[in-house]
Formats: C-alpha cells, structure tokens, sequence
C-alpha cells in the first residue's frame, strides 16, 4: 500500500516585515517589506510533505506517491478560510481540520534581515484548542500503520502532543518530533519517539549541552537517547544535520547540506521535517532521508515566506547526491 504522512500541528496566517535588521527592544525599523503568507509549523510541515509526496522513480522502483493528512484547528474567519482553500490546492486530506466557532486563526508576526535570520511571535488562537480526541479519532482512522509517519511539533498544547506520541507509538506508527518552540518534555513521552529533530538551540534546552561542533552534538545526543529516543537528527543550518543512531544501525554521521545564498530562513526546519517525514514513509535508511531533507530545505531558505518558500519533488530530486 502507498505510504503516508499524518501531521498534527498548527496553522496560522504569517505576516512578515522583511528589513535591513531586527529591531533591538524599543527600536522601530523603517524602510521593510510587508508579505502575508500562510504558515504555521504544522501546516508548513504539511505542505512541504504534500510538494514532496508525489510518485518517482529511484534505482528503477516506482514509488507510489505518499498521502498526507493534516490534523489542526482553524479559526471560524477570512485567514481559516484561506487556509483550508490552501490544503485542498496543495492536496492534503483535511478530514480531521476543525474550524473553532470561538477561536481566531492563528497568527505569526515574523521580522526577517537582510541576513535571512528571523524573529518570530505567535497568537495561537485556534491552535490552542487543538485536544486529545480530535488526535485520536484521527490516529484511529489509520489502517496501515507500518506504513505510516506521524510528524508532531510544540505549538499545540503539550497535553495533546504527549497524548498523540504515545498513542501512535502504541498503534505502531514511527514519530517523528520536531521538538519546537523548545521546551522541556516528559522522559516517558521521548521513550515514544522514533526520531526526534532539534535545532542546536532546541538540543541545548533539551539536554543542557551548548552544540557548537560534532563532539557536543554527539555529547546532546547522546543525552536524548538515555532518555529513550533511538534516532536524534541534531539540525546545523547551514552546516547540515547530525545524526545519531543509539541502535547500532548507524554509525554517528554529518550530512552536509547544499552552499546556498539565504534570503529567508522561515520554514527552512519545517521544510527539513516534512521532507524527512516523506522519505522515511518511502522506506529510505535514516541518511538518505536526511539528505533528501537537507537538499528540500537548501531549496526553501532561498526564497521569501513560509509556504511560499516549500519546493516541490522535481526540483529536489535534481539536486546532486549529498556528501557524507
């Protein structure tokens, strides 16, 4: 059966000033660019998935196209409606989208410089709503859970995530968390996680180890296997991503990621987990999907916005092989 995707998470509307510099507390900046774009880390991780899920061609096996599903709140409004407009264009199931009668859409306020770095702050509105039997009925509704990768992040309530970890693990499905915004998380709920990808600032609050080179990357991942995660992809922006393996499959190992120029790194690590959620459903080993994510998000931090900045198969898979 073809693979797939389901990822729970948050929706919201971007709105994006790009200038010269971040403002310093108490500054104002002049002279930016405005942009509103749909976002959300959820739903970035979804239509990144759904660009990426589309059928191939690897080593002569065709690969059927993997389906993803999205299961999120929006709010009763102009940017839900948008939004849900947005999933159906981009192919997402949308079953188990709800639209909140009481809650607003989420919104992102989001200041890029002319660096590419940003800053962001979130009104969750609807996403905060997001509960355990939404999830569930959801994670129900999966027949083929060998065959399914269940892709979470940390702007929905931590009540529902905990909740969504450990019943898929206990259905069978491999986990993938995207462990952001960081916050600290329950042991027994990392024990459920197949993979788990920090950034070096969300391994830092993880684990309390500053991630400056392989060795305090391997030192943090180390960290997350004792408590119970068996694969930790520690992101490096433009450096790639490390990979730790504490089931012996895998040796410890850098993917590097593709030299680009970056404009705007929004949805870069949204871009790398949707894409890493796809190729793992695929079947590929844990360093191919790693590279194919690294290539996917080099890809997005090329371009203005969220969604707008998410690549499509073909364009990924012209990119030449990674080094190792």
């Amino acid at each position: 059966m073809p693979a797939s995707v389901c990822v729970i998470g948050s929706s919201n509307t971007d709105m994006v000033i790009k200038a010269e510099k971040l403002p310093a507390p108490g500054e104002t900046v002049i002279g930016g660019t405005f942009l509103m774009n749909p976002g959300g880390k959820g739903a970035n991780q979804a239509v990144a998935a759904a660009r990426l899920a589309t059928a191939g061609v690897s080593a002569g096996t065709f690969t059927p196209p993997t389906s993803v599903t999205f299961v999120a709140n929006v709010g009763n409004d102009v940017f839900g409606r948008q939004a849900l407009q947005q999933f159906e264009r981009e192919g997402i199931q949308g079953d188990f989208i709800t639209t909140d009668a009481d809650e607003p859409s989420g919104v992102a306020l989001i200041g890029v410089d002319s660096r590419g770095e940003n800053c962001i702050m979130v009104a969750s509105g609807a996403n905060a709503r997001l509960g355990r039997e939404q999830v569930s009925v959801a994670l129900t509704s999966i027949t083929d859970t060998d065959n399914t990768v269940v892709l979470l992040q940390l702007e929905t309530p931590i009540a529902t995530v905990d909740h969504a970890v450990r019943e898929s693990h206990a259905r069978g499905m491999r986990v993938v968390l995207n462990p952001a915004p960081a916050q600290g998380l329950d042991p027994a709920m990392l024990a459920c996680v197949y993979v788990i990808t920090p950034n070096e600032t969300e391994a830092e609050l993880l684990t309390g180890i500053r991630v400056t080179d392989e060795v305090t990357a391997q030192q943090a991942a180390q960290h997350l296997h004792e408590a119970g995660v068996p694969k930790v992809v520690i992101t490096l922006g433009s450096r790639g991503a490390y990979i730790s393996d504490s089931t012996g499959d895998l040796a410890p190992v850098l993917v590097a990621a593709p030299p680009v120029t970056a404009v705007d790194t929004t949805a870069a690590g949204d871009c790398f987990n949707g894409a890493l959620a796809v190729a793992l459903a695929e079947g590929r080993s844990l360093v191919d999907a790693v590279s194919f994510a690294c290539k996917a998000a080099s890809i997005s931090v090329t371009r203005m916005g969220a969604q707008a900045s998410l690549p499509h198969r073909h364009e990924v898979d012209t990119l030449p092989l990674l080094t190792v």
